[in-house]
């Protein structure tokens, strides 16, 4: 999964530095290791400029599909980053519910992460049928992480009642033994939820 790199997480650089790497709306890092005829599709999706995604997308030489980033597809970078519009866009022009990122990671792990509900629920509600919804829900990263784990590890609440409403399981332990229910802090409603959900009784 990608690190998204704006907020929080640039705090050390200075701003002449951002200025640099961010110089035309592209990352450095990203110019060094995207394939020239992706570069626009990645700049696009990780501004979420929806205008110059689809310009992108109408002069997309190979597959929406093809990793820009990290293995990230164009979808899994706006789903990280929370561009509904973006999403929508994509998503209208075919762009796959199931690729898998460097870390087993499919987009629904990565709008799971950051809360974005709509996206979730965007991403849930595209599926091609109620097996593909299993095998999203069902799907794994290199941790073992399910997309509800992500969602319980932020203590995301409207996304983790969503996901088990679309039927997540929340008893599903990941590689080191941790079902959701254990990652969001003790009392918390988060934390509530999935328990109950655990324990199959009926959630208030």
């Amino acid at each position: 999964m990608a690190v998204p790199r704006n907020g929080m997480m640039e705090e050390d650089d200075s701003e002449e530095d951002n200025a640099l790497f961010e110089e035309d709306g592209v990352n450095m890092d990203l110019e060094s290791e995207t394939p020239p005829h992706l570069r626009d599709l990645a700049a696009a999706a990780q501004l979420g400029d929806v205008h110059s995604l689809r310009l992108a997308l109408d002069n997309l030489s190979g597959s929406i599909d093809e990793p820009v980033e990290d293995r990230d597809t164009a979808l899994h970078l706006t789903c990280l980053y929370g561009y509904l519009p973006c999403v929508q866009l994509l998503l209208e022009r075919g762009a796959s519910l199931e690729a898998k990122d460097e870390d087993g990671a499919i987009p629904l792990h990565d709008a799971c992460a950051g809360g974005f509900i709509e996206i979730v629920q965007l991403l849930i509600n595209s599926a091609s049928g109620t097996e593909c919804v299993k095998r999203m829900l069902e799907t794994v990263d290199a941790e073992g992480d399910t997309p509800l784990h992500h969602a319980a590890r932020g203590e995301h609440v409207d996304v983790i009642r969503l996901l088990l409403a679309s039927g997540a399981s929340p008893t599903k332990a990941n590689l080191y033994g941790k079902t959701p229910s254990e990652l969001p802090e003790p009392d918390t409603e988060a934390r509530r939820i999935l328990e109950v959900a655990a324990s199959g009784q009926t959630c208030q």
